[in-house]
């Protein structure tokens, strides 16, 4: 309930976006904590004002009591003074959660109410802070302490100061899906793996086989350890290792998928598609359809020539309302002499610009970003920078080397 009050209401959000550390206890009072102030003997103490909140369900109203509590002694200015400009009663108030408040303070506005309750704990903190700035101007109580995720509202195991930062919370609740699956965790997949785990996608599920060697390690996100390398993990539990830090919903899945086992993508709400091409693909693709499931497949087909890397970036984005479209779009081939992708000509720059196309595409189909194009297939041409959403497959599939660029990333 607290962390949906808070997000639910702006004056709330707006003082943990501005790095207060709030509280809202089980006994419904708004608890600001380490909040600094002047003790007796001039030394800086830290304390926590609370009041209690006026609600209209899950959201505040105005408050109509001027009054806030306060744990600590009781605060001096700059001299060790006791400040009677806030006094009104010492005794010890319980406050919720094993919390006491040892004093209530008295500071109403000229017009007799505060607006909201930003307003209200700003007012109090500053009149102490005004204090604590005569001794110390560097102390202050926008602590921007980390605040955990709860664990019945977010997958992340802290919260997504970010959005809430940025005012794009309803936003962000679009990517909110029960299972997204990322199958090839290469140089693509390991950065869709990346952007989708800092979404609030309830479950992240990912498939690879392979082991984590030395040259993924210069086609990830992040940096592995010498000692990571020579442990050998698989991918998806190293990656999972990693991003379990962040998102509590990571899956790693160490095995391939083939015809055989690609009904474990069933109950998928979305599937990212970073693998090899080939009939393992195709049949992936068609238990995909059969179930419904939306998806992105990604591919790059890049060649070497005098010294320079060239080639085309795509993605292709298949929902089930236009299959056949998507279809011609993806590369099943899986023997293509003249495209030296096979040879490993990957780039990080290159995966983490195919991962964002992908996530973008996933992310304009839930509707988090405009769509005014509703544009199913996306490619990049290197040489000449040409970001393209038209139908290109069938007209400028052969790059002007005469070389193939439609086939697909492999996961190596």
């Amino acid at each position: 309930m607290s962390h949906t009050l808070i997000a639910r209401s702006a004056d709330l959000q707006r003082l943990r976006d501005e790095g207060f550390n709030i509280q809202i206890t089980d006994a419904n009072f708004l608890v600001v904590k380490d909040v600094p102030y002047v003790k007796s003997d001039r030394t800086i103490g830290f304390g926590a004002y609370a009041t209690n909140l006026d609600l209209a369900g899950d959201m505040t109203v105005r408050p109509q009591d001027h009054t806030a509590k306060f744990s600590g002694e009781y605060p001096c200015d700059s001299q060790g003074k006791p400040l009677l400009i806030l006094q009104h009663q010492t005794q010890e108030f319980p406050l919720g959660n094993g919390l006491k408040a040892d004093h209530s303070f008295s500071r109403k506005p000229p017009c007799g109410y505060y607006n909201d309750y930003y307003e209200k704990m700003t007012t109090y903190i500053a009149l102490l802070a005004k204090e604590v700035a005569l001794i110390d101007p560097f102390v202050t109580a926008k602590t921007h302490r980390i605040v955990e995720g709860d664990p019945d509202t977010s997958p992340h195991n802290y919260l997504d100061t970010a959005s809430s930062r940025a005012e794009i919370n309803e936003a962000a609740a679009k990517l909110a899906e029960e299972a997204v699956a990322v199958v090839g965790l290469g140089g693509t997949g390991s950065y869709v793996l990346d952007l989708v785990a800092k979404t609030v996608a309830k479950k992240i599920h990912l498939f690879d086989a392979d082991d984590f060697l030395t040259h993924n390690a210069f086609r990830a996100p992040g940096a592995a350890s010498l000692d990571e390398l020579r442990s050998r993990p698989t991918k998806v539990d190293y990656l999972a290792g990693i991003y379990s830090k962040m998102h509590r919903g990571i899956v790693p899945h160490p095995e391939k998928l083939t015809s055989e086992n690609a009904d474990k993508l069933q109950g998928m709400s979305f599937v990212f598609l970073c693998m090899e091409s080939g009939p393992e693909k195709r049949a992936i693709i068609e238990k995909l359809e059969a179930l419904g499931i939306p998806f992105v497949d990604v591919g790059m087909g890049l060649y070497s020539k005098r010294h320079s890397i060239g080639g085309i970036l795509r993605t292709v984005l298949s929902l089930p309302d236009r299959r056949s479209e998507a279809r011609s779009r993806i590369s099943f081939a899986s023997d293509d002499a003249r495209n030296e992708y096979d040879r490993n000509i990957q780039v990080a720059d290159l995966n983490a610009l195919n991962a964002c196309l992908a996530v973008i595409a996933w992310k304009k189909s839930k509707g988090f970003y405009f769509d005014l194009g509703h544009e199913r297939f996306i490619s990049y041409t290197i040489g000449n920078s040409l970001l393209s959403k038209d139908d290109i497959y069938d007209k400028a599939h052969v790059d002007t080397s005469g070389i193939c660029t439609t086939n697909t990333e492999g996961d190596g």
